[in-house]
Formats: structure tokens, sequence, C-alpha cells
């Protein structure tokens, strides 16, 4: 494995949905040989493709672009049986009535991204335009969107775009559609020796059990560094899925062969574990 200065690189995202994964290495601190690097999806994704880190949860559409080189450490994940609240796609009109029409979507995103266009197509028969932008600092719509992905702790805002009245909880849509589960980010090595990986994988479960032992205390001595109250932060870690059961599995090849169907990837993946 790749190691900087003898210490395992392990990437932590910085919005809620993975705290609760991570939380006994966040609250109690990092044991000597794990080091932390923060940052949003889209940011952890290119560290691990370079190498700068090695490894993280990272979004689910990553490992199928990295399959010759990544693999997936068991039981762990950040998804959702049935709504997330955290990814939603907000739009003017039904997403029915968007073929041709502007869709934006956000910079901090990728398997997101890839699973709002497998929905428009399949669940919904249209075929937008798409524009990027940066959902911490730009307004898509009065760039000219009719339609808008948001996602992670900007999407739990109670004051997003409220006039707007078709909003769409993607976690939802993809369960209604296919009666599975939804693997947002699983942990991905980038390299790594088995034993360096299975020591890491140990220190994610217990760091995992730590979180779901102190979670309603964690909520509260959190919930202001998140930008929320306890009790929404509680409710909305509770209803996250964190365990990469075989649901999740099938869930998460499901997603990977419809990706490929709307040419999102050339091929649906092997899942490669760490073992």
């Amino acid at each position: 494995m790749r190691e900087r200065n003898g210490r395992v690189r392990l990437g932590h995202i910085v919005y809620s949905n993975c705290f609760p994964v991570h939380a006994g290495i966040v609250d109690r601190g990092a044991p000597d040989w794990i080091e932390v690097e923060e940052g949003v999806p889209s940011r952890l994704n290119g560290l691990l493709d370079r190498g700068e880190i090695d490894v993280a949860p990272c979004s689910s559409i990553e490992y199928a672009r990295h399959a010759d080189r990544y693999r997936v450490l068991p039981d762990l994940v950040i998804g959702s049986r049935g709504p997330v609240r955290s990814i939603l796609f907000l739009a003017d009109r039904h997403p029915s009535e968007l073929d041709g029409k502007t869709v934006a979507l956000p910079t901090a995103s990728a398997t997101s991204v890839v699973l709002l266009k497998v929905l428009l197509r399949v669940r919904w028969g249209v075929s937008p335009r798409f524009f990027w932008f940066d959902q911490a600092a730009e307004d898509p719509f009065a760039r000219g969107a009719e339609g808008a992905l948001f996602i992670g702790d900007v999407a739990l805002r109670p004051d997003l775009y409220p006039r707007l009245p078709f909003r769409f909880d993607l976690g939802a849509e993809w369960w209604d559609h296919t009666n599975l589960p939804f693997a947002f980010a699983v942990w991905q090595a980038g390299s790594g020796a088995d034993e360096d990986l299975r020591r890491l994988h140990a220190a994610l479960l217990e760091s995992r059990a730590y979180g779901y032992e102190h979670r309603a205390e964690l909520a509260r001595r959190y919930a202001s560094h998140f930008g929320f109250d306890a009790a929404m932060l509680d409710d909305y870690w509770r209803g996250l899925s964190f365990e990469l059961d075989p649901a999740m599995v099938e869930g998460l090849r499901t997603y990977y062969r419809l990706a490929a169907e709307v040419g999102e990837l050339p091929e649906a993946p092997e899942i490669r574990w760490v073992e």
C-alpha cells in the first residue's frame, strides 16, 4: 500500500452522511497509523485515482470506472433503502416534460449525477441537455436550468428553493423503480497488501459500531458542525444504511447495468472484493 510516513491515507467525506461510519475515527481521533484526508466526493475520487490517498468512501460510479484497479471493502456503504433525503432533484415541471430542456448537475457529485441520468432515461423517458454548476456558490435556475440536482448537506436545507413545485428524492425514486436499495458510496482501495487493507477494514467496522452505539449523543455534539439541529441529524442518520448486504449489492449491480445501458459505462463491471 502506498503510505506517507508509514501511515495509511483514508479519505473522509465532509458531508454528514459519511460521519456514522467514521464516527469512532473522527470523534476519538485516528490511530497513529491512519492519516485522514477530507473532501467532497468528487475531490476524494480524484485523490484516489491519482494515488494520493489509499482508501476512501468514494462514489459508487468511481469503482465501475476503475474496476481494473480498485477493490471494494466488504460490508461498508453509504446507502438508502428508500428515501435518502440528501439527494434531491428540483424542477419547475415534471421530469417527464424535460426532454430537450436544461438540467444542472453539481460538480460535487458523481454517482448521483449518473443516477439522475439513469432515472431521466429509464423512469421518465427523457433526454435533457446538461450543464455543471457549483452548488455551494451558484444558482442554477438563474442560469436557465429547468431542473437541478443537489446533494449532501446542501440538499438537506429546508430553505432550498421552496417555490419549485417538483421535488424528487432520488433514493425513493430508485426504490420505486427497482425495489432495491441504492449504494451511493462504497469504500474502495486503490492498492495495497491484503493484510494492511484487512487491518483498516477492521478499524472501520469498529468505528461504525461506535457510531451506532453513540448516534444520538454524536448528533447532539456535532449538530452545529453540520448546521442542523440534533433531532434532525439523528433522524437523518437513522434513515441511512451503512451495511453492504446482499440486497444492497444487488442494487449496486443493477445500477451499473442501467448506467451501461444509458451509455454512462462501457459495460457493467464485476465487483472485486478485499478479502
